[in-house]
């Protein structure tokens, strides 16, 4: 008997979907992000950055300005995976048109492939909208000449593995108060504390060490390597983390659909 054959049209008909609403809600999905990052750069890079530049010294990138924008387009990468993800999928558990999904011939495969798709999807955008925003405010001297392989290859793992983790948390979540509790209680302080506006280099060497327990220092390091070179983790411990929290997020997914955990009830 033949494995039933993949359904392309159910993954195309909710990533086409999920895509629409955010072009109908373009203000709230991608102008807003990159307006709120957009301030960063003012505040940070442009006002903050001259003083910083002054104090002599060194930042990756030639500037504190340019040394800030791998971490704020990740830091706006995860928020946003988070948000669009946990949002697809909660959405229809909140109208009841999640089970009709379940009852459909589409496996749960299919159904993860769709929305974390759009959302990955979106990040994606963001980011690229992000960086062309940060162009206008910083200069940036250090770029690596393989900046356009491992840039888009840290990008999609990251978009990628928070989507699916968003996926998770829409489908945990049973309210809309429980949909923030974790992006804005957990994700937005490990983000601020993970080497966004700073290198761990500063930090004294018993907090260096505790930093090292925070898994968004790992995405952000790996990032900032592909822009310029330079980490506070080896590039290929970051790579191998960021692949671990991808196995992870799939494995959770899989024992969901596994168990119908908050899906039958």
């Amino acid at each position: 008997m033949s494995a039933p054959a993949f359904n392309w049209f159910a993954v195309k008909a909710i990533y086409n979907f999920e895509m629409k609403r955010t072009f109908r809600t373009l203000m709230q999905s991608i102008v807003s992000p990159v307006l709120s990052t957009s301030l960063y750069f003012v505040v940070f890079g442009a006002a903050m950055g001259r003083s910083m530049d002054a104090a002599g010294q060194h930042w990756a990138g030639g500037s504190y300005g340019a040394f800030i924008v791998p971490g704020l387009i990740m830091m706006s990468v995860l928020q946003q995976s988070l948000s669009n993800a946990s949002f697809g999928i909660y959405f229809p558990k909140f109208t009841g048109t999640i089970y009709e999904l379940l009852s459909a011939p589409i496996s749960a495969f299919e159904i993860v492939i769709g929305y974390v798709g759009a959302a990955a999807t979106k990040s994606i955008i963001l980011a690229a909208i992000t960086l062309a925003t940060a162009c206008l405010f910083v200069r940036f001297d250090d770029m690596q000449p393989w900046f356009w392989l491992w840039m888009p290859i840290f990008l999609v793992l990251t978009t990628l593995t928070f989507s699916l983790f968003g996926f998770i948390i829409g489908i945990w979540a049973d309210g809309f108060e429980k949909l923030q509790i974790i992006p804005l209680l957990i994700i937005t302080p490990l983000t601020f504390l993970g080497g966004t506006f700073y290198p761990l280099t500063v930090l004294p060497a018993f907090w260096q060490k505790v930093a090292l327990f925070n898994p968004v220092v790992y995405l952000i390091s790996g990032y900032r390597w592909a822009f310029y070179g330079v980490a506070d983790v080896a590039w290929e411990i970051s790579l191998g983390m960021t692949v671990l929290f991808l196995a992870l997020c799939m494995t959770g997914i899989w024992w969901i659909f596994r168990t119908g955990y908050k899906l039958k009830s």
